[in-house]
């Protein structure tokens, strides 16, 4: 659970004008814009300035945002206003919101690494749960590598994916697309540089 002292940091990071992450959304959720539904819900989860929610609210798809810093919910607002799109943002610790039942045809889960094991578990069950049968799962994150990098993410190594991790977490859906590379980065003034990542791409059987 977070609590104010959490809050409260996250919010002084996202303090100011600038976006952190820039405006434009991550990489390789953009690469997969061909995998997207022409129309549906899609949940983007730990959304932070909202780039990624936004981004997929312009492919048409009716969105909702999960992000607990106020500061960067507001962000978020102005970057929906300035892009012309609507999206439900809502204010609330992943560990302790209710998911509700399925009901997303996209969730987007794009480096929110700030969750430990246990934490990291529950997120990537519900994030599996609350996908309508056929729906499709974005994850992007860092892999121990990175740690030689420090170009982002956290420093903890127990936060980090491997792919061994994600096969086992999401062995009960399809996985259609699994890679872990080395690649520069450029994503406002957080995300730069060569970096360690891994991406997954899966979906929920249809029955």
């Amino acid at each position: 659970m977070v609590d104010q002292t959490e809050i409260e940091r996250w919010n002084a990071r996202y303090a100011g004008e600038d976006y952190l992450f820039g405006t434009a959304p991550n990489r390789f959720l953009a690469a997969q814009a061909h995998r997207l539904p022409s129309c549906g819900r899609a949940l983007c989860i730990a959304d932070g300035e909202g780039r990624n929610g936004v981004w997929l609210a312009e492919q048409g798809l009716e969105v909702t945002s999960v992000e607990f810093s106020p500061a960067a919910i507001a962000k978020a607002h102005r970057l929906a206003v300035q892009r012309v799109v609507a999206i439900d943002i809502v204010q609330a610790d992943l560990a302790t919101w209710d998911w509700g039942a399925p009901r997303f045809d996209v969730v987007v889960g794009v480096f929110f690494q700030f969750a430990g094991p246990d934490l990291r578990a529950t997120i990537f069950r519900r994030m599996q749960d609350v996908l309508l049968p056929g729906g499709l799962l974005l994850i992007e994150g860092y892999t121990p590598a990175q740690l030689a990098h420090g170009t982002g993410g956290p420093s903890q190594v127990e936060n980090l994916y491997t792919e061994a991790l994600l096969r086992e977490s999401f062995a009960a859906i399809e996985i259609v697309e699994l890679a872990e590379y080395e690649a520069e980065l450029a994503e406002g003034t957080h995300h730069v540089g060569f970096s360690a990542v891994i991406d997954l791409v899966a979906r929920k059987p249809k029955r």
